[in-house]
């Protein structure tokens, strides 16, 4: 019986409940025999049954090579891709890699994306007042000394001077008295701050001293995430008819943002799936994958690539708890077949290693046994046929 209490009678339910549907199917057929309101038992059998024929029709027959359709379904319209840089959803102002490189990147499991880059959703009055959106905006987008102010030497007097824009002091919630006790720290030298105006110098008068002083002082982030050297801010419509602010970053810090006030961790994402998996667990990685390989596939017009096959290549790359390229450094080399190893890449060296160490390879796979010459043990490579002779000397297979 199902768990969740639907507002469907009794001989409904059993119908249902009767079908070979997995759990969430029936749970799908529930919520829409509840959309229909007076439905009839007929029609609630007559739905039933339509949806488990169309499940049946589509699962994978017995002895199915699933992985080799996979790989031709994926890798063929893969040569459709281009090799640009796009821009991300009509982001101008954001470069984001698409296309073959971003799906190269994806399932060689790269540590950190070519173009790293986060969607900022927001909660509460965050979302629908601008003031609010910027208030994360610039808790989030890196600060340097040169957005809040001018930077000049004196070097007659060994001093490092700033005057700070009291504008951007006031937009970006900062204060000339928090500017110089940030300098304080990371630099370690005693600064004067009179109003915006703040000076420092190296102990020693040193001109090389003086110019490393200005050098360590542009590298220091003075309010945001280091990580992230830029935020677009966009009011987007939502499926629901509604408005909110969203922001797009141009770098990433996944676990951060999420600890920031006025952000929405439920929706909040990125395109590393290394950061989601640190922060969020390997079913988020997971699920990371497949969305982001889909997304490539349909930023290029490749959206009837059957979500199944993308799904098998993520449930490889995460099942051992870990995200594994597909390469010889993950899947590929860590394969038990010694063939199947070799025929990938670094021929000679897996083969050598192979004989050193006294392998065997068991034939169970479908490249090595292509490699010798033998059928592969699926589809009809797997049916052990045999014709027998009865008494009456009628041919029988058995």
């Amino acid at each position: 019986m199902t768990d969740v209490a639907y507002d469907v009678d009794d001989d409904t339910i059993a119908v249902v409940e009767d079908t070979d549907l997995p759990r969430r199917l029936k749970d799908e057929v529930y919520e829409t025999l509840e959309a229909r309101e007076g439905a009839t038992v007929e029609e609630a059998d007559e739905l039933a049954k339509a949806v488990e024929t169309r499940y049946l029709d589509t699962r994978v027959e017995p002895l199915d090579p699933v992985g080799t359709v996979s790989a031709q379904s994926i890798g063929e319209p893969g040569t459709q891709l281009t090799m640009n840089t796009f821009h991300y959803a009509g982001v101008a102002e954001i470069d984001v890699t698409q296309g073959l490189p971003r799906l190269i990147e994806l399932v060689d499991a790269r540590k950190t994306p070519d173009t790293p880059m986060m969607t900022v959703y927001l909660e509460d009055e965050y979302a629908t007042e601008r003031e609010k959106a910027h208030e994360v905006v610039w808790n989030i987008e890196a600060t340097q000394i040169l957005a809040l102010g001018d930077v000049s030497t004196n070097v007659a007097d060994m001093r490092v001077q700033i005057s700070l824009n009291e504008d951007t002091l006031q937009e970006r919630l900062i204060t000339a008295e928090e500017v110089a006790g940030i300098i304080e720290d990371s630099l370690g030298v005693k600064t004067v701050q009179q109003g915006t105006q703040i000076e420092f110098g190296p102990e020693e008068p040193s001109y090389r001293d003086l110019l490393q002083l200005v050098e360590e002082l542009r590298d220091i982030t003075f309010k945001g995430i280091e990580e992230v050297s830029r935020v677009v801010i966009r009011r987007e419509e939502l499926e629901t008819g509604t408005e909110e602010f969203v922001l797009y970053t141009e770098g990433s810090a996944f676990g951060d943002v999420l600890e920031i006030e006025g952000v929405d961790a439920s929706r909040t994402t990125c395109n590393n799936i290394h950061e989601i998996h640190r922060n969020l667990g390997i079913e988020a990685a997971r699920e990371a994958i497949i969305e982001e390989t889909n997304n490539t596939l349909a930023e290029q017009g490749l959206d009837d690539v059957n979500v199944r096959h993308l799904m098998l290549v993520a449930d490889m790359m995460t099942n051992r708890g870990e995200i594994e390229s597909i390469g010889r450094h993950g899947i590929s080399g860590s394969k038990e077949s010694v063939l199947a190893r070799a025929a990938f890449e670094v021929t000679v060296n897996h083969l050598l290693n192979a004989a050193i160490h006294g392998e065997v390879d068991e034939l169970d796979g479908v490249t090595e046994n292509v490699i010798v010459g033998k059928p592969i043990k699926l589809g009809t490579g797997d049916v052990d046929l045999r014709m027998g002779s009865t008494t009456s000397g009628s041919g029988q297979a058995d």
